[in-house]
């Protein structure tokens, strides 16, 4: 184990870690930390789980996942028991507190492949099986909406999202309100879907994943803060990668979901599939470049030192090092 320093230094482009205010693990000091957790996904289940372009392996689960499954369930175990001395200290009744779970990280990084394997890792443990999972594309303003504030090229960018829905949501989710709606994000027709939700329960655990969920609140003009979903987590993880690395994997999607889905004349991006495959390659690297790079550069990695742990991966996918900030 050792400590890396952050502090003072800008990564390039999203890439790198640095600061005294996390402990750097290597593979086989993080895997060490599994510490006996039983193993309880098999090949089936971690194939189902992997991206459209990140094939997850059983070692990469049990090296990573597994010990920060552990991990997560002594936070979970802690903050149901903060929440009981508090309830016994106030002499109150003890209502149901779910723990929020934060994961950020740019496009394509892999951040819905982590809340996925995450999600079913943690519903396996005794003592929370009741785990949702929520990605923040669904508060993405409508596209009708973002063409008349001429923020079509700004998706993804903070002031694309409904951010006080947001909140409302996760506020109402973390105060134990039974039946929570959020709404349903098709990237098949890169809009949001009218009508359609997903619906949060009571849960032990909700995981939020999303490219800004880092982001912190902005303070008004009276000197009062305004909150963010950030204000919410009990715990927080961001997924890491050099910039020019997550390019290439962008790239990769890209260019696979124009042999398949774009293939369907109903998808948003499917005159991407009638290029050839240099102007469909050109057009994807414009995307990154003008848009995903932009927002990973002005408003994401800068968010990165506020998580409380950090998987850096290599080209391959697989984690080469994880930071955990130090208490």
């Amino acid at each position: 184990m050792s400590v890396v320093d952050l502090g003072g230094e800008r990564p390039e482009r999203g890439g790198g870690t640095g600061g005294s205010l996390f402990q750097r693990f290597n593979r086989d000091e993080w895997s060490r930390l599994r510490a006996g957790t039983p193993m309880t996904l098999d090949e089936l289940d971690v194939k189902q789980l992997s991206g459209i372009n990140e094939r997850l392996s059983i070692k990469e689960v049990e090296d990573i996942y597994l010990p920060l499954s552990r991990l997560l369930n002594l936070h979970v175990a802690a903050s149901q028991e903060l929440h009981a001395v508090t309830s016994r200290f106030l002499g109150t009744e003890q209502n149901k507190m779910p723990f929020i779970l934060g994961i950020a990280g740019s496009v394509a990084v892999g951040k819905s492949t982590t809340a996925r394997v995450l999600q079913a890792l943690l519903a396996r443990w005794p003592n929370h099986p009741r785990v949702g999972l929520v990605p923040t594309d669904g508060f993405l303003l409508p596209n009708l909406e973002l063409e008349a504030r001429g923020l079509m090229k700004r998706k993804g960018f903070p002031e694309s999202f409904d951010t006080a829905r947001l909140i409302n949501f996760v506020a109402d989710v973390k105060a134990g309100k039974p039946r929570v709606e959020a709404p349903v994000y098709s990237h098949f027709f890169y809009d949001i879907m009218p009508g359609q939700n997903i619906m949060v329960d009571a849960p032990d655990i909700l995981i939020i994943e999303g490219l800004n969920v880092l982001q912190r609140g902005r303070v008004v003009k009276d000197g009062q803060a305004v909150p963010y979903v950030s204000d919410y987590f009990d715990f927080s993880i961001y997924i890491d990668a050099d910039a020019k690395i997550i390019e290439q994997w962008y790239l990769e999607r890209f260019m696979r979901l124009r042999e398949t889905a774009f293939r369907d004349p109903a998808a948003y991006f499917h005159r991407y599939a009638k290029l050839r495959e240099d102007k469909a390659m050109e057009k994807a690297t414009s995307i990154w470049r003008e848009i995903n790079l932009v927002n990973l550069e002005e408003n994401i990695c800068t968010t990165r030192e506020r998580a409380d742990l950090i998987l850096h991966k290599a080209a391959n996918h697989r984690v080469d090092a994880t930071l955990l900030r130090k208490l």
